[in-house]
């Protein structure tokens, strides 16, 4: 029976032959068999697997229930064209019949809706389409499958869909399916990307899959398709998801059995994408092919935009890192002796944009301590890719300004680690990193041979510990001999290691193996150039060819520091050979000179002066130069020689700019700038001829002469074109997007001024704005500005600018020198500085408007605020008004870089702007009343731009309406009238000593700052001062005085004291202008300042009185005095006063004798002033006294009235009357009318003084002592030297032939009340401090002969010669004890005041008189002791020659004699005077004798011996 059965069951048949279905088969073993629910499970998934394996789910449905399945078909579902699939096929209808089939089979809903849809998919990715895009879909296909994935959808959220089922169903369909079709699940949420990838069984399989994929969409996004939008969304999604899982230290994706997949698929993928990108850079390819554009495209996505949306930062640091050790370390084929042969082709600008551009994406993410930090990591444990890791240090430079400090302290960190344990590792690299980052600048690093000079020439360098250290350096650079290039030999040949002598074997075999192997180079060590530039492409360069850049570099170094390079004298010294063949050559050029020396010229002779030119030579350039100048044609032809060489480097300059200008107004080419702006660079410094390796380029200050900037003519052509192109790129920048969003390149382009072709910038910058700044467009004037701008935002790194005075010696920040170049003088300097601040502050408040305040600030000076806001303020009077909440407008900076551009608009609505406002608050760029003052002294009222009742009334606004009232903190004055008067004194003070040396012409008329701008002003302070009186008046009770001065004189004083003080002829010259300048602000305000309003009888000297004697006795006395008098104008403003103060007062008569009596005790010298000025003061007085009293004048006017009569009947024909009391004032009024009458009529006129008191004759022997002083001491003394010779000899014969003694005058003091205080507060000190002088100059050589000849000296002899500075006696032993080398500076000074005596007084003096008078010994002790102090100080302020006499005074003797002869003089008497005239010397020796030792000793031994009894019997003294 078994065996019938079987073949029933085997065909399939039932009863009857028919045919059984696969149910009724299933269903008869089901009877059969007991039920077991493990045989069911394993059934069930023995079913699962086939249909799992079947590839047709519709044709399987067909199979099972037959031709009714075909509705189940998603063919219909998925045609978005069918109107049947709308009207019938619902996704609710097909869900369920998935459903029903399900239970028909015991299959779950998921697993069948899965294999269903992932069916769909393959048949929509393989449908018929005209595309040939391997990755994106057709517009047909995206319709398609938008259907399936809705009803996807439908699955999903009715869980009748297996996510596992569906991504192993796709995976067996892979070789059709599309990533666009993958991105559509992700997006839309079917399946995600990671879920997808973790289901592939094999991983790499995958990631070669999503390889290729991610290729062919990078190409087509590059190549500008139909769907780019959607192409780079996908590359932006995929890019995200694998740095996300990829770098991502807790993945939460812990879904499937092995979590560790996704992230090995998305690093590998990854990896091959930067792999392949770097090999094809390493095979050279070609610009615009299809791997070109998939490599740009892929270092695309290392961009914020691509990487956005992810938004934690580790993974992305993470990331980079990674990205960044791969590029260091991939395919490491290079040895380090090839990086050091080839390194010089692998800087910033010779290495492939695109590698820099992923540089730069790099270093978005990565600190530069974090970049450091990881190359160190990665160069000490891996190996490298020479190439890649030094333009990556080269980037690193370029890009950061803070790498070269990091850089520097991690090269240290290897030469120490390299000779402590002998590593050649960290040598090999060190050398790599410094002669790499070398080859970017001076302005990004050092150079090398300054580094190889720091680290190795002295004794602190890393070689210098021990011997092995020594051996291990040297064995280092002989193995890099063969490799080397030439400039690097020559460098350690020129500037060799510091060794111990006896270790110098090692550096000689060491020299002698290099210079081997430059003659096998054929390289010549005595033919290399001063400046030597290792990144150029060559080997060598001629050597006249490199002279001719030695000298231009050698001329521009010594035209911006001003002295002979050291680069220079070194190679006139150590290498003369290239020195004398081929430097000075090319130095000596022959030429035709220019009119006004230039700065080769200037050279040339610093070079001659320095004895560093033969005279042969220098002979022989001169003489070719004369004859250049006879044939002007051969010059010319030069220029055009020179002009045709600098043309081709010029051109590529250009391009170069020009390619850059292209980028500004494409945003997809903001990542080339960087790489741009690096050519640029590279090209400039070969237009200017700078090179890399300048030790001397450095410059710690730069020289700019702002009066006269000049430029030579390559420069000037290359910085306007430098300026040109970034006046430009800022336009077309801004016509794209605001200055916030332009990114840095601006900045960089900054950079590349910020080198060696910094000082042209800014001399270029000086001859724009201030000499040109109105004839300058718009264009310009906004460039010009943004540049500013920039170039103090890199304020720290820039040096300073030495600008000539008032600026600090110290220098001028850039930012402040564009304060400096701005002038505010006239019409069209007005409107171009409100232009350029407008824009500079627009420009800043724009590009820095997420910065802080300070960073606004730091970019632009101070004084460039203040002057908008005076700008503002002065130009537009809606701007006084104060300002709403409602007037704050926003900030636009597009309309300004339009060729209409409104200036006065964008100006008030940058002065309404917020932010402006904001910073305005700010203490030191806030507009002060002193700030306004010293800015409107600048302005010419002939070119203002206001009328001059413009102007009244601007200033009445701004002083009384503005400043007056505003508080002190923020510039004011609190209302306080007074503070406003002094701050504007000192203000017209600083001005005026300002004016003369700076910016000013030498031979304008200075008067209150040398314009009439100031009278204005000074109108002002004289209405204030005005009404500061009447204030005063009113709070003065009736019949008192004044308790206080006024405040003038206390600025005065203020102001004194913070001068220097000494004697010295700056200190004397600075204290004379501001003395004039206090005379001249008192001569413009009322007389009453000097001497009060009103005087009274409880309190005649006022307080103002006080304060102005003060001033006289103690400055004017010295500064503004004629020989004894003040100046008129000042004499009768201060009588005037007097006068005016005395008629308001009960007994007007009484009260100016009053105070003219105080007057001869506390100020006399105003009393011999108005005797000198009496003829044209005397009816002033007069008129002004009759006018208001009928009474006759007051005392003590008659007595000066009386003085001067006396002093003209002595000089009439007639015979002279009695001097009036008091004999002083008459001696000086006879003294002031002597020098007014001609020498010969003086001579018979002085025989009267017989008649006259001794007091008289004393005092005016005086007087006429300290004229003859004035004579020599000023220039424009109006008495003639001889007369005032021939006036003190006359009056001292009349002395000696009455015997009247003149001592007391050589001794006076302010103890003696009676004569000291008199004329010392008469005569100016530096009359008084010659007193010694005039002492000795009295006893000329014709009485010391014969004094010598009486009494010859043992110890002393005037034989030998007589040279500057030194006294060649016989006993020089004796002479030493005097310091004579301090003599020199007085030497020519002194001289002045010799001529006055060359006629000597001696002949009328009484041969007897020395020892006659007891006290003469004591004088002339006494004034020699102060003789040798005066010149042993080296004072000469006291007697500097004027000019107009330096001739006169040729031949005579100089000082060193004087001092002898004195000296010889004192030696030769002290043994003829009696032993009383020795009293009180002890005291006097105590005091100074160690001046001359001899003399003290010669002193001493006088005074303790016996007396002689023959003493008086010795021959006569003359």
């Amino acid at each position: 029976m078994s065996d019938s059965r079987v073949p029933n069951s085997a065909s399939g048949q039932g009863p009857g032959g028919r045919r059984r279905s696969w149910a009724e088969l299933l269903a008869g073993r089901v009877k059969r068999q007991k039920y077991n629910p493990e045989r069911a499970q394993k059934l069930k998934e023995s079913a699962v697997r086939l249909l799992r394996r079947h590839q047709d789910l519709n044709a399987l449905l067909l199979e099972v229930e037959g031709p009714l399945c075909k509705k189940l078909s998603l063919s219909k579902v998925i045609d978005c064209d069918s109107s049947e699939a709308c009207a019938n096929h619902s996704s609710s209808f097909i869900g369920s019949a998935l459903q029903d089939q399900a239970s028909r089979l015991g299959v779950p809903v998921g697993i069948l809706s899965a294999g269903m849809v992932a069916s769909s998919v393959g048949q929509i990715c393989t449908a018929p389409a005209e595309t040939s895009h391997p990755v994106l879909l057709t517009v047909e296909q995206r319709k398609k499958l938008s259907s399936l994935l809705e009803f996807a959808q439908y699955l999903l959220a009715h869980s009748m869909f297996s996510r596992l089922s569906f991504c192993q169903e796709l995976w067996k369909i892979q070789s059709s399916l599309l990533l666009e079709a993958v991105w559509h699940l992700h997006v839309q949420g079917i399946v995600s990307l990671q879920e997808l990838l973790e289901s592939h069984p094999d991983m790499h399989a995958v990631g070669s899959w999503l390889f290729r994929n991610l290729c062919c969409l990078c190409e087509q996004i590059e190549a500008s398709c139909q769907h780019a939008d959607v192409a780079r969304a996908m590359l932006s999604d995929f890019v995200q998801m694998f740095v996300l899982r990829g770098f991502q230290k807790n993945s939460d994706l812990r879904r499937t059995v092995e979590p560790e997949k996704m992230p090995q698929v998305a690093v590998d993928v990854l990896q091959r994408m930067l792999i392949f990108a770097l090999d094809a850079l390493a095979a050279g390819v070609q610009e615009e092919s299809s791997t070109h554009k998939t490599v740009r495209c892929w270092f695309g996505v290392f961009s914020g935009h691509t990487l956005g949306s992810v938004i934690s930062t580790d993974p992305l640091k993470r990331f980079f890192s990674h990205t960044l050790t791969q590029i260091l370390t991939h395919s490491p084929v290079l040895k380090a002796s090839d990086a050091v042969q080839m390194q010089r082709e692998w800087s910033f600008a010779r290495t492939h944009p695109l590698l820099t551009a992923l540089y730069r994406r790099i270093f978005v993410m990565l600190s530069p301590e974090e970049l450091v930090g990881h190359l160190q990591e990665v160069l000490e444990t891996q190996e490298v890719h020479w190439q890649r890791v030094l333009s990556f240090v080269s980037a690193l430079v370029v890009c950061f300004s803070e790498a070269q400090q990091l850089l520097e302290g991690w090269v240290a960190h290897l030469m120490a680690q390299a000779f402590e344990s002998c590593q050649l590792d960290s040598m090999v690299t060190a050398f790599l990193v410094v002669r790499q980052a070398a080859l970017e600048g001076p302005s990004a690093f050092l150079s090398y041979a300054d580094w190889f000079k720091a680290s190795f020439g002295s004794t602190r360098g890393y070689h210098g510990c021990s011997k092995k250290a020594l051996v291990f350096l040297f064995t280092f650079l002989s193995d890099l001999v063969p490799f080397e290039s030439p400039r690097y030999l020559q460098v350690h040949i020129l500037h060799p290691p510091l060794v111990p002598s006896k270790y110098r074997s090692l550096l000689t075999d060491y020299i002698s193996l290099a210079k081997t192997r430059l003659a096998d180079l054929k390289v010549s060590i005595e033919n290399m150039g001063l400046y030597e530039d290792l990144s150029s492409a060559g080997d060598m360069t001629e050597p006249h060819s490199q002279a001719l850049q030695d000298v231009e570099k050698a001329v521009m170094v010594f035209e911006h520091t001003g002295k002979i390079p050291i680069t220079v004298m070194e190679a006139s010294i150590f290498r003369r050979p290239y020195y004398v063949s081929h430097f000075l050559p090319a130095l000596l050029t022959p030429r035709v000179l220019p009119k006004i020396p230039d700065s080769r010229v200037a050279f040339i002779e610093s070079l001659k002066r320095a004895d560093k030119i033969p005279p042969s030579l220098y002979s022989t350039y001169c003489q070719a130069c004369s004859a250049a100048e006879e044939k002007p044609e051969d010059a010319t032809l030069g220029v055009r020689a020179e002009s045709s060489s600098a043309e081709e480097p010029l051109g590529q300059l250009t391009a170069a700019l020009g390619e850059l200008r292209a980028s500004m107004t494409d945003p997809s080419q903001r990542d080339v700038i960087s790489a741009q702006v690096a050519v640029i660079s590279e090209r400039l410094r070969a237009v200017l001829g700078h090179n890399e390796d300048d030790s001397s380029i450095e410059i710690s200050k730069i020289q700019l002469s702002i009066n006269t900037p000049r430029l030579e003519p390559r420069e000037h052509m290359a910085v306007d074109l430098l300026l040109t192109s970034f006046c430009q790129n800022l336009m077309a920048a801004s016509s794209v997007a605001p200055p916030e969003r332009q990114g840095p390149w601006a900045t960089l382009f900054m950079r590349t001024m910020c080198g060696r072709v910094l000082p042209a910038v800014l001399t270029r910058l000086c001859q724009l704005l201030r000499h040109q700044g109105p004839s300058l467009s718009a264009p310009h004037v906004l460039g010009l500005a943004a540049l500013a701008v920039h170039l103090g935002e890199s304020r720290s790194a820039l040096p300073k600018v030495d600008v000539g005075p008032p600026a600090p010696d110290a220098g001028l920040p850039v930012p402040a020198l564009f304060d400096s170049l701005l002038t505010c003088r006239t019409r069209d300097s007005l409107l171009f500085c409100l232009k350029f601040c407008t824009a500079a502050i627009s420009y800043s408040l724009c590009k820095f408007s997420s910065q802080s305040r300070d960073t606004l600030c730091s970019c632009l000076s101070p004084g460039l605020i203040k002057k908008f806001q005076f700008l503002v303020f002065r130009l537009f009077s809606e701007a006084r008004q104060p300002l709403s909440q409602e007037d704050a407008a926003s900030l636009s900076w597009r309309p300004l870089y339009l060729p209409s551009a409104d200036w006065q608009r964008a100006a008030l609505s940058l002065w309404t702007h917020r932010t402006f406002r904001e910073l305005l608050k700010e203490e030191d760029v806030h507009l002060t009343y002193q700030d306004w003052l010293h800015l409107e002294l600048e302005i010419q009222p002939e070119a203002d731009a206001l009328s001059d009742t413009e102007r009244q009334d601007f200033h009445q606004w701004a002083i009384h309406e503005h400043f007056l009232p505003e508080s002190s903190a923020s510039g004011g004055c609190d209302g306080d009238l007074e503070a406003a008067c002094t701050i504007l004194v000192n203000a017209l003070m600083d001005f005026h000593q300002s004016s003369r040396s700076y910016d000013r012409s030498e031979n304008s008329d200075f008067v209150f700052g040398g314009r009439t701008g100031n009278d204005d002003i000074i109108s002002r302070l004289q209405e204030m001062v005005a009404d500061l009186e009447l204030q005063q008046d009113l709070s003065v009770p009736l019949g008192h005085t004044p308790s206080q001065g006024h405040f003038l004189f206390g600025i005065f004083r203020r102001r004194l004291q913070a001068l220097t003080s000494g004697w010295s002829v700056a200190a004397s010259l600075q204290r004379q202008r501001e003395l004039l300048m206090y005379k001249r602000i008192l001569l413009r305000l009322p007389s009453s300042v000097l001497c009060g309003s009103s005087f009274q009888a409880e309190q005649p000297i006022t307080a103002r009185c006080e304060q102005f004697f003060h001033l006289v006795n103690s400055e004017m006395r010295n500064f503004c005095s004629l020989g004894g008098a003040l100046t008129q104008d000042i004499t009768a403003h201060f009588f005037r006063g007097l006068l005016n103060a005395c008629l308001r007062s009960r007994d007007p008569s009484l009260m100016v004798d009053f105070i003219l009596a105080k007057c001869q005790m506390k100020c006399p010298l105003i009393l011999t002033s108005a005797l000198l000025w009496w003829p044209s003061l005397e009816p002033v007085l007069l008129c002004r006294w009759r006018r208001h009293c009928q009474s006759p004048l007051p005392r003590e006017l008659q007595k000066m009235q009386g003085g001067r009569q006396f002093a003209s009947d002595f000089l009439s024909p007639e015979a002279a009357s009695p001097a009036p009391n008091p004999d002083w004032l008459s001696a000086a009024a006879l003294h002031f009318a002597i020098q007014q009458v001609r020498d010969e009529n003086v001579r018979k006129q002085l025989k009267k003084l017989d008649c006259q008191r001794e007091e008289l004759l004393v005092f005016l022997f005086f007087f006429s002592l300290m004229g003859l002083l004035s004579s020599h001491l000023t220039s424009n003394s109006a008495t003639d030297p001889l007369k005032a010779f021939h006036i003190c000899a006359a009056i001292l014969e009349c002395l000696e032939k009455r015997k009247i003694s003149w001592l007391a005058l050589f001794q006076l003091t302010e103890s003696d009340l009676m004569l000291g205080r008199l004329l010392l507060r008469v005569a100016p000190d530096q009359h008084t401090r010659l007193l010694p002088f005039a002492f000795y100059r009295y006893l000329h050589p014709q009485g010391l002969s014969g004094l010598g000849q009486c009494f010859p000296d043992p110890h002393l002899s005037t034989s030998g010669s007589r040279q500057m500075g030194r006294v060649a006696c016989a006993s020089a032993p004796q002479m030493s004890s005097i310091p004579w080398h301090h003599l020199l500076p007085f030497q020519q000074s002194v001289a002045i005041c010799h001529y006055v005596f060359t006629s000597s007084l001696l002949s009328y003096f009484h041969e007897d008189g020395a020892i006659r008078e007891e006290a003469f010994l004591h004088v002339a002790v006494d004034m020699y002791l102060k003789l040798v102090q005066l010149f042993v100080a080296g004072d000469t302020s006291t007697v500097s020659p004027p000019a107009g006499r330096r001739l006169e005074l040729q031949g005579q003797d100089n000082p060193v004699e004087l001092i002898t002869k004195a000296r010889l003089f004192l030696l030769q008497l002290i043994p003829r005077c009696p032993k009383k005239s020795f009293s009180h010397m002890a005291e006097l020796l105590a005091d100074h004798g160690d001046c001359d030792p001899e003399v003290s000793a010669a002193l001493q031994s006088r005074q303790q011996a016996a007396p002689d009894a023959d003493l008086y019997q010795e021959p006569h003294l003359f």
